[in-house]
């Protein structure tokens, strides 16, 4: 059996079923750490796309900005899917190398999932508190950053991937802390109970506060897995 076969045996698209659930004391335990922890030092296109957001929609939290945040998430893994099935098609003829690829896809994919349903809930928390949102700052805005956000995701994926992989660690580092510190200035968040509106896809929780907490993991771990592909990039 050749290098590149062993390989292909060993990779599994249920590897990549997106970050773990945690407990509630888990979920507690994960803030702290969070919070006791500096945030990564941002390069330019970080702070880019972070001071437009700031101004937009205020230096603190709410569903409504972080709503927008996610919209823009999820594209850095829609650049990497669709490099990914370029590659595929590039070295069909190379059986281990062409699965590895796919396995990077699979990866990417269920990280975008994970990024949509933080979107989708946060779209129902919009909903329940009857906040109001209109079409220039919550329609047309996180379009235009997420189409900055894509392309410059996808070009320096195409020149240098490490580059990319640090882009979106910083912007997930950025996520994490943001929920996180939105936790813990909201107390009253302890005392709402979790609606539950996607419990089947992504689970239920005692609290929105711990639902929040769930979703800033998520961030941590998706920075965590980009920060390792910058250290050893890899399609």
């Amino acid at each position: 059996m050749n290098s590149e076969t062993a390989t292909a045996t060993l990779i599994r698209p249920e590897q990549f079923t997106g970050p773990p659930k945690l407990r509630a004391d888990e979920l507690r335990q994960a803030q702290i750490d969070t919070l006791r922890t500096p945030r990564m030092r941002y390069g330019i296109l970080s702070r880019m796309m972070f001071k437009p957001v700031d101004i937009l929609y205020g230096k603190s939290g709410s569903f409504t900005k972080y709503l927008m945040l996610e919209v823009i998430a999820r594209v850095p893994y829609q650049a990497w899917e669709r490099m990914g099935y370029w590659a595929v098609h590039r070295h069909a003829g190379r059986s281990g190398l062409a699965t590895r690829v796919h396995g990077r896809i699979v990866e990417a994919r269920a990280d975008q999932d994970n990024e949509q349903w933080h979107m989708l809930i946060m779209k129902d928390l919009i909903q329940r508190e009857g906040l109001k949102q209109n079409w220039l700052l919550h329609k047309a805005m996180p379009w235009l950053i997420a189409f900055f956000y894509y392309h410059v995701s996808w070009i320096l994926f195409l020149v240098k991937p490490a580059a990319s992989y640090r882009l979106n660690a910083e912007f997930e580092d950025h996520a994490e802390h943001e929920y996180m510190t939105f936790v813990a200035d909201h107390p009253e968040f302890e005392m709402m109970p979790d609606p539950g509106t996607y419990a089947r896809e992504y689970g239920h929780y005692s609290s929105v506060a711990d639902l929040l907490r769930q979703i800033g993991h998520d961030e941590r771990t998706h920075k965590l897995g980009s920060l390792a592909n910058y250290a050893e990039p890899r399609i």
